[in-house]
């Protein structure tokens, strides 16, 4: 289980920002003959998106890539801070927490690679995948079990929901 430490950074969030490449999928990239570019996302991360957003935080999307599956899935997802394209992440980070009105304190950061590093300096939880690349795991608060786009995310969003007290709550639709 998690320490006090932990528990107590994730009751004051209200924001999860995630990467995508490594950490909502497996980081590898699929391209076909015509320049396509293709993503597997887990539908369990979805789903823990979707029960963290009903408990009021906010969840955010910041990518150095670009890439319409990106856009599609999150706009499925009903994630309204969706930014592609950002290899400096602070820019967009800077403007999520002014547009919600919080502090970075309030904000958590979920990461695997070293272009993650500058904002989860600033959060008040740094999470890091299981699979992330070394300096970032050890500039992490938490290392998940699980592995980027193998259940990482929702391994968070369950966290955060235990945490804040909110997570049988968010169950309980589901044990009728």
């Amino acid at each position: 289980m998690m320490n006090n430490e932990l528990v107590e950074k994730a009751k004051k969030l209200k924001l999860l920002i995630l990467d995508v490449d490594g950490v909502l999928t497996d980081g590898k990239l699929f391209f076909d003959n015509d320049g396509n570019e293709y993503k597997s996302f887990h539908a369990r991360d979805g789903h823990g998106i979707k029960l963290l957003r009903q408990t009021g935080v906010e969840v955010a999307i910041i990518s150095g890539r670009k890439s319409n599956s990106v856009a599609l899935r999150m706009k499925s997802l009903g994630i309204e801070y969706v930014y592609q394209g950002h290899e400096n992440k602070i820019s967009a980070f800077n403007e999520i927490i002014e547009k919600i009105g919080i502090t970075p304190e309030q904000a958590a950061h979920v990461g695997d690679d070293v272009l993650d590093l500058p904002v989860m300096m600033r959060v008040g939880l740094a999470i890091a995948v299981q699979d992330a690349n070394f300096a970032v795991k050890q500039r992490a608060d938490w290392c998940t079990e699980l592995s980027g786009g193998c259940g990482a995310v929702r391994e968070v969003c369950d966290f955060i929901m235990q945490a804040q007290g909110t997570f049988d709550d968010a169950l309980s639709p589901y044990l009728k």
